[in-house]
């Protein structure tokens, strides 16, 4: 039975790339593996099934009672480690962890600027970029439960990100960084999970997980996990740095009142 490595970001910062990535690192496909099968070796954390009831159904004190016991249950997916997404602060409610430490073999936390992720959050939710502004600066800022998953506690993108970077056996991945120079980034991934990887594996990998393919498959397939109320494609433009382009100068100024501090640790601002 193998224990969790947590694979967490806020939203909109790249967790699908790291895990679609994952996938073609590990399973090696003659093709790009499919976006639709990003369950094949990791596990959505917040997915009802393992709850046993719809999100809609359980109050937050019934899911945090299950979680722990939810865990448990997918350390038996897989021999090895298990990865598991999740966008929950790595942070306690009604006293019992959203992640629970017990079961955790390390983590991976990506973190993107959170002036392009408002922008991204915008349209993947279908609120104004001024209501995710808002959101992303509210401590009990959560995802609702549905009919597919249950709550996810987010809390700030400033609690959030410091709940992750102060976890144990933690590798701390930029999104910028990943886009810089893709094959470097996810090299220290490999590294990371004690992978050994010729060149060549890991450039294919990294080919086979690019952008430019995911929203190729996205506009041939669709993604299922992508939601009803967006306005444009999940896979939307996967730049950085779009915030000096559409967020006007009270927008941006407000993202930096309430986060400049930690968006300076992680080299944001000058």
């Amino acid at each position: 039975m193998g224990k969790l490595v947590w694979l967490a970001s806020y939203p909109k910062s790249g967790n699908t790339w790291l895990r679609a990535f994952l996938h073609n690192f590990l399973l090696q496909p003659e093709t790009p593996h499919s976006i639709n099968a990003l369950t094949d070796v990791s596990a959505v954390e917040c997915a009802a099934v393992y709850f046993g009831q719809s999100g809609t159904a359980l109050t937050t004190h019934d899911v945090q009672k299950l979680r722990p016991a939810v865990h448990q249950k997918l350390m038996a997916l897989h021999p090895g480690p298990v990865f598991v997404k999740t966008h929950n602060a790595n942070l306690a409610l009604h006293d019992v962890p959203l992640c629970t430490p017990a079961v955790t073999a390390a983590a991976i936390f990506v973190v993107r600027d959170p002036r392009d992720v408002a922008i991204s959050y915008s349209a993947y939710t279908g609120l104004s970029i001024d209501e995710i502004i808002a959101f992303m600066a509210d401590p009990r800022a959560a995802n609702r439960g549905t009919d597919r998953q249950v709550f996810e506690l987010l809390s700030s993108w400033s609690a959030h990100a410091l709940s992750w970077v102060g976890a144990n056996n933690r590798l701390l991945l930029r999104y910028e960084d990943m886009l810089a120079n893709p094959e470097a980034a996810f090299g220290r991934v490999v590294r990371f999970l004690g992978s050994g990887a010729t060149p060549e594996r890991l450039r294919r990998a990294v080919a086979f997980s690019n952008f430019s393919v995911l929203a190729a498959q996205e506009s041939a397939s669709g993604y299922h996990a992508h939601s009803p109320d967006a306005r444009t494609a999940f896979f939307r433009a996967g730049t950085s740095g779009q915030w000096r382009d559409a967020l006007t100068s009270a927008q941006a100024q407000k993202i930096t009142d309430a986060h400049g501090e930690v968006m300076r640790n992680f080299g944001y601002l000058g």
